[in-house]
């Protein structure tokens, strides 16, 4: 390609208002992977999917690239029971019903009955917005599929007013995935995909640093040696995340805990100080209490 092709493809990205670029922030360290990615998925006008472990960073992430980009924000969290529709508009049948009942003007009126959903919202947006839809596994199996035209198209009818609704600009779309379940091959083709490794020790001491730039380095390293030990510990149902950490790491500080007490804590103790803020579970407790006492009794 000649320079005067590349330079016609770098307006075109400017024209469509996606020339924006992310690279963190203050509050959030993304590796150069993710960041990669967030762009990518920008500038292919891809939903954006984020799959990693619980505690990684994933729905933080949207919130900081609204952030960063000065962008609007909205987020809408499925659960179980969310339908699709239901990000696109409902109809409010008992309303009516009930101001038809009280003699009620705007009854006659269907769309003072249609609810908008967020993806609604997101279309309506007269700047570009960031648009979450987090935790899509946790819904039905058909759910993602259900929302495959309106995310490609950024279009969908309201059938009650026979509207036609269109995405005023199309929004950044990300998607989290805890991986509860498989998503279908024809919604994954029209995704960017990215999956979120836990942090290694390097990129953890630059979060901690983020979000506690005061707290003392030897309970950092004293802290964090315990940390990915217990990660590593066979057999554990729940590996302790990043946000875990933290709050331990705050409860730490919080206690004003010698640095002592953490190095020496196999004489003391079987499990961490504090550890409820690390194991959720009593099978992990007691695991880790069996491991410690095989340890000294191998000693």
């Amino acid at each position: 390609m000649d320079s005067s092709g590349m330079w016609y493809k770098i307006a075109a990205f400017q024209n469509q208002g996606i020339h924006m670029n992310f690279a963190g922030t203050d509050a959030y360290v993304a590796t150069g992977e993710l960041q990669m990615a967030v762009n990518a998925a920008i500038r292919l006008r891809k939903p954006l999917l984020i799959k990693g472990e619980p505690g990684t960073g994933k729905t933080m992430l949207a919130e900081q690239i609204a952030l960063a980009l000065d962008l609007p924000f909205i987020q809408w969290h499925i659960k179980s029971t969310t339908r699709a529709q239901q990000g696109l508009y409902e109809y409010d049948a008992v309303s009516r019903l009930r101001d038809s009942q009280l003699g009620e003007e705007k009854v006659h009126d269907i769309g003072n009955y249609i609810v908008q959903g967020k993806l609604w919202q997101a279309f309506a947006s007269e700047r570009q917005c960031v648009l979450l839809i987090d935790e899509i596994d946790k819904a039905d199996i058909e759910f993602p599929n259900d929302l495959l035209l309106e995310l490609d198209k950024m279009e969908f009818h309201v059938y009650e007013t026979r509207e036609l609704i269109k995405a005023r600009t199309r929004p950044i779309v990300v998607i989290t995935s805890n991986n509860e379940k498989e998503l279908p091959d024809a919604f994954l083709r029209r995704c960017f995909f990215h999956y979120i490794d836990f942090p290694d020790a390097l990129t953890m001491e630059k979060i901690i640093d983020v979000h506690y730039p005061d707290i003392r380095k030897k309970l950092v390293r004293e802290a964090m040696e315990i940390f990915f030990d217990l990660r590593k510990a066979p057999g554990l149902k729940k590996k302790p995340s990043t946000s875990e950490l933290l709050d331990w790491l705050k409860l730490l500080m919080a206690d004003d805990m010698p640095d002592d007490v953490l190095k020496d804590r196999d004489s003391a103790s079987a499990i961490p100080p504090l550890y409820g803020a690390l194991l959720k579970n009593e099978g992990d407790v007691q695991l880790l209490e069996k491991l410690a006492f095989m340890h000294r009794a191998g000693r």
